[in-house]
Formats: C-alpha cells, sequence, structure tokens
C-alpha cells in the first residue's frame, strides 16, 4: 500500500477571514484581489462557528435579488456551520466527504482554527502523483 497523500499535502494556507459585519462588497474586493470564489466568516465569540461565503451565495442572495453590495452585511448571506476537515484527512475520504454534500472546497481547521482550504481540483491535481 502507497503512502496516503492527506488534506495538508494539497490545501492551500492562504485564507481570507472576514469579520461578519464585513459588507458584501467589502468581502468582493477581496475576493477580486486575492481571486478566491470563496470567504471565510470568523467566528464572533469562542463558542460560535465558522461561515463561508461562495461567489454563488452573492449572485443568489444579493445581486439577483437587487440589493445592494455595500448595504448587506456577510452575516446575513453566509452558510453557517462550515463543514470541514481535518489536515490530517486521506485526500480519498475528503474527496468522498466533499462529492458526498456536493462541495467543490471546504475550510481545513486543526484543533478549531482555520489552516488552510482544500478543493476538489487540488485533491485531483495534486492526488494524480500518488
Amino acid at each position: 500500500m502507497n503512502k496516503p497523500t492527506f488534506v495538508k499535502d494539497v490545501m492551500w494556507t492562504k485564507v481570507d477571514i472576514v469579520n461578519g459585519k464585513t459588507t458584501v462588497q467589502q468581502a468582493l474586493n477581496d475576493m477580486q484581489h486575492k481571486k478566491t470564489k470563496m470567504i471565510l466568516v470568523d467566528k464572533s465569540h469562542d463558542y460560535d462557528e465558522y461561515g463561508v461565503v461562495l461567489i454563488a451565495d452573492i449572485a443568489s442572495k444579493v445581486i439577483a435579488k437587487d440589493r445592494a453590495l455595500d448595504r448587506v452585511n456577510i452575516y446575513e448571506i453566509m452558510n453557517k456551520p462550515v463543514i470541514s476537515v481535518h489536515p490530517d484527512m486521506d485526500i480519498r475520504y475528503c474527496a468522498e466527504l466533499l462529492s458526498h454534500f456536493g462541495l467543490s472546497r471546504c475550510p481545513v481547521l486543526d484543533q478549531g482554527n482555520i489552516v488552510g482550504v482544500v478543493s476538489l481540483t487540488n485533491i485531483v491535481f495534486n492526488g494524480l502523483r500518488v
């Protein structure tokens, strides 16, 4: 049996985490600069969970409803809690989990903190080397 490839081997660690009170316009500005399709929303207190906003959420919950980007806060459209994976998870199981829930990416949490993001694209292209 080959040594498995883990999520930590294929994830990217440059992630943007915003406060829930950030406006959608501010988040979009960050997203365009960082070339990401996902913005992570920080916990508002110690017992809270992380949230996530995807480009699709902005399209369906703000633009399609003709709401002003600078008047809608991220917390109003975020999905919470997020499905996350551990950095030591085998990418085969991660791929199965993401596919099962129809997700293309998710945050990677270690000891309750976001340490990266993993996507099916990362898994597929990096999984080719196993």
